[in-house]
């Protein structure tokens, strides 16, 4: 099917879509929905240090441990069934979590959170790609989608400050019920059923063998961003990557593989993730910094904090559509590296911020994600177009799992190089002031008076020194990924829908979309 033919998506596609986002903004939403919450839970549960933990960590852990499987999953069943499955779980383990009587049953929850997030993330981005055949509108839609996606981060943690201020901790959980209730409503109405017609059988081995290579890696990253390199955090990595080797020697030798081989044949696919993931892992790494600014340098609340984040959302809503209306236009590859080029500027502003620098630091964040969110949304629309229709759940997943690889890494590399620098310039400091700008802010309130004061300012200034040490670094990477993107993209266009599977089936028998029709229970608009 070429793309002058693809269907053109009308009123009840868009609608369908619009839907479509419900459970994208809430699974974003969660990521970041117990930053207000945890002093009530901790009040109220009595966690120790390592189940607070892992009320927080549970829930990503268990997203992207299953993001492959899931995206497998629902190329085999049908990825509206997936959908609808993953609705019903998140609903129910949202009620389980907010009426928690314990941490154990508070953490159990966010894993049947993070379970059902892993069905949602992958369907909606897949079924997407199955609604709209039509390149330019294909584009428009993955544009919004990936605005949707990174706004929804930064409005869960100022949602939740809103509804603790009104209500008890458990209410940010609650707010994914009503949610989740209208998506079960409306999402059989509107939303087709799509599905591999020919997917052989379920590879069950490959399931452990996938979330044992994703989880220690995105585990140790994501603890050696925190505490530092560790030998057990850097073991850890090392332990996930051999059963990831493991993992794609088994894909390349069976016919029956989760991820299959038809993924990488088009040239788009491959270069699409590798893409996505230096993106996310600018985006994480920037983020690592300035949250800790906007706190700890300039002495914000946490709700305050959150809600001056917003502020870059402002050029996020433009750089999208933008972007996918400049694509259609020229090669893409230079639209890419144009993307990559403008986040690395937003670094190099940020690589001035200085201790009191508020609108520089939002300036320089705005224009950081409005560059990444080009690039993630141009070369997510190249992969999925450059995957075969029936197989875009895999591909979905492969994206999402390469964002959080992407993000756990960001945070390792970048944070570790700004602790660095904080660090060496404080090399007479007590342990406690040397170790996180965190602990340099307990420190000067328990001193008090002048001595507190000029620790802190000593330790704000380390703090900002480092982070423009970790933002000329990730401007050097983005200016690298910019070339990369050229190299891997140039004279791919905009890619036509791959026609393959049940959409080749459909023009080489005119009586096949019949019995599809069926099944999805009325056609769709045009």
């Amino acid at each position: 099917m070429t793309n002058s033919a693809a269907r053109l998506a009308g009123r009840r596609e868009w609608t369908a879509f619009t839907v479509l986002l419900l459970p994208l903004l809430l699974v974003s939403m969660d990521v970041s929905v117990l930053y207000f919450a945890i002093p009530a839970i901790t009040q109220e549960l009595d966690p120790s240090a390592t189940q607070q933990l892992w009320i927080f960590d549970s829930y990503a852990f268990a997203l992207a441990g299953l993001l492959i499987t899931m995206g497998s999953l629902g190329d085999r069943i049908g990825r509206r069934k997936l959908l609808l499955m993953g609705a019903t779980a998140f609903g129910l383990a949202s009620v389980g979590a907010a009426y928690a009587t314990s941490a154990e049953m508070l953490i159990a929850a966010r894993v049947l959170l993070g379970i059902g997030g892993a069905t949602l993330m992958p369907s909606t981005l897949a079924l997407v790609r199955n609604l709209f055949e039509d390149a330019r509108q294909r584009g428009q839609a993955i544009a919004i989608w990936s605005g949707a996606m990174t706004g929804g981060i930064a409005l869960g943690s100022v949602l939740s400050g809103v509804m603790l201020n009104h209500f008890w901790w458990g209410s940010v959980f609650l707010i994914n019920v009503p949610a989740m209730l209208l998506l079960l409503v409306l999402v059989p109405v509107l939303v087709p059923e799509f599905k591999d017609p020919a997917p052989g059988r379920f590879d069950l081995l490959s399931v452990p063998l996938s979330t044992a290579a994703v989880l220690p890696v995105v585990y140790g990253l994501k603890e050696i961003a925190a505490e530092g390199l560790e030998p057990l955090y850097a073991l850890s990595v090392a332990v996930g990557l051999a059963f990831g080797f493991v993992f794609v020697r088994r894909q390349r030798s069976r016919d029956d593989a989760m991820v299959a081989r038809a993924l990488f044949r088009g040239r788009g696919f491959g270069a699409g993730i590798a893409l996505n993931t230096i993106a996310a892992f600018a985006m994480m790494g920037s983020a690592y910094f300035t949250t800790q600014y906007l706190q700890s340098v300039l002495g914000m609340g946490t709700l305050e904090a959150a809600l001056w984040s917003l502020a870059p959302s402002l050029l996020i809503g433009a750089a999208a559509p933008v972007s996918a209306a400049l694509a259609q236009k020229t090669d893409r590859a230079y639209v890419i590296a144009g993307g990559f080029i403008l986040a690395a500027f937003g670094f190099t502003l940020i690589s001035l911020v200085g201790s009191d620098s508020l609108w520089l630091l939002l300036t320089g964040a705005g224009v950081l994600a409005s560059g990444l969110v080009t690039v993630m949304s141009l070369v997510s629309d190249m992969a999925l177009a450059s995957a075969p229709a029936e197989k875009a759940g895999s591909a979905a997943s492969l994206l999402e799992t390469g964002s959080e690889f992407g993000g756990a890494l960001g945070m390792a590399v970048l944070g570790s190089l700004g602790t660095a620098v904080y660090r060496s310039d404080l090399p007479g400091a007590e342990p406690a002031v040397r170790e996180t700008l965190g602990g340099a802010v307990a420190t000067a309130h328990q001193l008090g008076g002048a001595a507190g004061e000029q620790v802190l300012a000593l330790a704000r200034e380390a703090f900002v020194h480092g982070m423009q040490y970790a933002a000329w670094g990730g401007a050097a990477l983005l200016l690298a990924g910019g070339v990369l993107a050229v190299a891997l993209t140039r004279g791919l266009g905009a890619p036509a829908p791959a026609a393959a599977g049940a959409e080749a089936e459909a023009e080489a028998a005119p009586a096949q979309p019949s019995a599809q029709t069926a099944e999805q229970g009325a056609p769709l608009a045009g």
